[in-house]
């Protein structure tokens, strides 16, 4: 199944979830159907507005990365460790660097966060700069916004130079 095939599909179970429990509970004296539709509607307004977030964070992660001249990839110089979530909820993991070269380098670190059927939910990029040859060097990734659920942390490109 697609991504696109996937958030379609979460789409139409959220909508559908949101209409059965609207038109159990409605108590405005609306009809139940009145109210369904505006739950649907608030409903797909909501995932519109998730799936733009999302292309957001992955243009600007985009951008960031376009903007390290000169990197070459590495990365097998990156590990990620387990995702938390911070006081504010959103997801951060700790990034550790390990320089491979035999002089001091600067690192553009871009990491995926996503959810427990892989659909990714916010994108970031971590700079990391002067890091020792032969030396590690953590940072901590941070999400664009909270994020609920299971959330884990892949890294995307990484880029050395």
């Amino acid at each position: 199944m697609t991504r696109k095939a996937a958030r379609g599909l979460w789409v139409v179970l959220l909508t559908t979830a949101v209409m059965s429990t609207a038109a159990a509970c409605s108590d405005d004296g609306g009809s139940a159907s009145s109210t369904a539709s505006k739950a649907a509607s608030a409903a797909a307004s909501a995932a519109s507005r998730g799936a733009d977030v999302v292309a957001s964070a992955t243009a600007a992660a985009g951008e960031k990365l376009h903007n390290f001249k000169n990197g070459v990839n590495a990365r097998s110089d990156v590990e990620l460790g387990k995702p938390s979530t911070d006081g504010d909820g959103r997801a951060t993991v700790k990034v550790t660097v390990k320089n491979s070269a035999d002089s001091k380098k600067s690192y553009a670190i871009q990491v995926n966060f996503r959810d427990g059927s892989g659909n990714l939910l916010d994108t970031v990029v971590v700079t990391v700069d002067d890091v020792g040859a032969k030396a590690s060097k953590d940072a901590t990734a941070r999400s664009n916004r909270k994020l609920s659920g299971e959330v884990k942390a892949e890294v995307g490109q990484a880029l050395r130079h």
